[in-house]
């Protein structure tokens, strides 16, 4: 531990602390440890996911050599220690964390990352003979993590590769890795422009909090609609706008997860409902805007596989930045984003083996047409129902429900190949010893990338049908707002999931989404199709 800063640490109003090696005084207003870093400290290393949920391990950092939570850490309780971020660690040791990420796929949109390198480096100095915990340990270390994007797979991957446990399948005397054309297949993979390289780990990808201007404005919602700039409240200060507004922190609720629509009348040979889902992108919903300039997010690096992509936050942020003559950084908190983010529309259905049924589903720009790509003897059947806002740019929205409801019906087989909307092929097995996947989509570019997001997809398909959902009742109210409450699968509960992929010279095309849409019904058909989702 390096010497305190001061003989008194915590003197009347200023904490001392050391952080990354430097001596450091910080006004203390009753902060987190997150509000002093990312706040008069400027380090945008450490990301802030749920705060003050403390929940999803973004802003993990390192105190005297310890992962904590700096979200929930009141800085009072590190005056006189020692901080450290992913940008003090040792010279060396962050290249070598994310070149590992790198080399196995282990980040995708990297907001994640640097929490998760921070807590691996702590495991990795936590044994006194050097040598380093194996894979099953570093596995229980990530409950305190979530990541959205990679199925846990190829983060414990670059675990081992980073401590020198296995090697990295890419052969680095190979040729130079072609950034451009992993970027082209992340880009294709995610549905938003993407960057691939070590950077990335580093959670250098531009999100637009981040990247805000210092003297920004910030604005979080208050009461009433969101989509009107005059609800939300403005301060010089994310601690001081949610003051102002009465920002609660959200809770988990004990009522129970019901699907929202019933399944229509007839004589099925198979029935699916499905309930409401977070997409759970880790990086909130942030967009920054200058007065009479163009909004700066939110999908940068990271588009929450299309959730993001009808956000209305670019259209307040304009108009915030107008009035104020400022700019202004919008920044939901969690419980905001789960209340007003778009989710995937709930279904209910039911199906014969010839491929003909209904479909029922929560109202949707799109959905209708989405359905009919891959089952065209569905009857769609729009609701309206009270809940939070829905998309079809979600990751297969709709179109893999069509999938596993005519996979339970016997109108396809399990295990046959799925056929994207966009002419991908994907087939998947799922049983007691894990998941296994073969992808075709065209030019892989860089099968890393592509196996990373294809891992990624099938830990999500998975998750859906086994444990996610959103308690929302009858008037539409969310009421699952902690990030935990989500029901996303976790590293130590995520099967293995091996993805071969088919090289193949026509156009490259987005294979994890027909990946998603295979793995959900062949984990429906290996959970003996159930009619309600989720399967538990």
């Amino acid at each position: 531990m390096d010497a305190p800063t001061s003989d008194d640490p915590l003197t009347p109003g200023v904490v001392h602390l050391t952080v990354d090696g430097r001596p450091v005084e910080v006004a203390d207003d009753g902060g987190t440890l997150l509000d002093a870093l990312r706040g008069p400290l400027g380090n945008r290393s450490v990301k802030d996911g749920c705060s003050p949920q403390g929940q999803c391990g973004c802003c993990t950092v390192l105190v005297d050599g310890q992962p904590r939570v700096s979200c929930v850490t009141p800085l009072r309780r590190v005056a006189g220690r020692s901080v450290t971020t992913l940008d003090g660690l040792p010279a060396g040791d962050a290249d070598r964390w994310a070149e590992a990420f790198c080399a196995t796929g282990g980040s995708q949109c990297g907001f994640c990352t640097p929490g998760i390198i921070l807590r691996f480096a702590g495991l990795e100095d936590s044994t006194s003979d050097g040598t380093p915990p194996d894979r099953d340990r570093a596995a229980r270390a990530l409950h305190a993590h979530l990541c959205r994007c990679t199925g846990w797979q190829t983060v414990l991957d670059a675990w081992e590769v980073a401590v020198g446990i296995r090697t990295p399948d890419r052969d680095p005397s190979a040729e130079p890795v072609d950034r451009d054309a992993s970027a082209r297949r992340a880009t294709l993979e995610g549905r938003s422009p993407q960057t691939v390289g070590p950077e990335v780990a580093l959670g250098r990808g531009g999100f637009a909090a981040d990247t805000a201007p210092a003297d920004a404005l910030i604005a979080v919602p208050g009461d009433g609609p969101v989509d009107d700039p005059g609800n939300w409240v403005v301060s010089d200060t994310l601690a001081g706008a949610r003051r102002a507004a009465g920002k609660v922190q959200g809770r988990r609720t004990t009522a129970d997860v019901v699907p929202p629509l019933e399944t229509p009348a007839g004589d099925w040979a198979g029935v699916l409902r499905t309930a409401w889902v977070e997409p759970a992108p880790l990086e909130t919903d942030a967009v920054w805007c200058v007065p009479g300039g163009e909004p700066v997010g939110p999908l940068a690096n990271g588009g929450a596989f299309g959730a993001k992509v009808e956000s209305l936050l670019p259209a307040i942020a304009r108009s915030l930045a107008d009035t104020h003559g400022r700019p202004v950084l919008v920044s939901p908190s969690r419980e905001d984003t789960v209340r007003s983010g778009p989710k995937r529309p709930p279904v209910a259905g039911g199906a014969s083996a010839d491929g003909s049924g209904i479909l029922r589903v929560v109202r949707t720009p799109g959905i209708v047409e989405a359905v009919a790509a891959v089952a065209p003897g569905l009857d769609v059947v729009e609701v309206d129902v009270a809940g939070p806002p829905t998309t079809a740019s979600a990751r297969a929205a709709g179109w893999a429900e069509a999938v596993v409801l005519l996979t339970g019906a016997g109108a396809l087989t399990p295990g046959q190949p799925v056929v994207s909307p966009e002419g991908a092929e994907a087939s998947a097995t799922v049983d007691h010893d894990g998941i296994r996947v073969t992808i075709r989509c065209g030019d892989p570019l860089d099968e890393v990338v592509l196996r990373s997001y294809c891992i990624g997809a099938a830990h999500m398909a998975w998750s859906w049908i086994t444990s996610e959902g959103l308690s929302v009742d009858g008037d539409g109210v969310v009421h699952d707002l902690t990030i935990r409450s989500f029901g996303i699968v976790r590293a130590t509960e995520t099967p293995p999931i091996t993805v071969e992929v088919e090289v193949d010279e026509g156009p490259p095309i987005n294979g994890s989404d027909a990946v998603f849409a295979a793995v959900a019904a062949a984990t429906w058909v290996h959970r003996d199709c159930p009619g309600d989702l989720p399967t538990g």
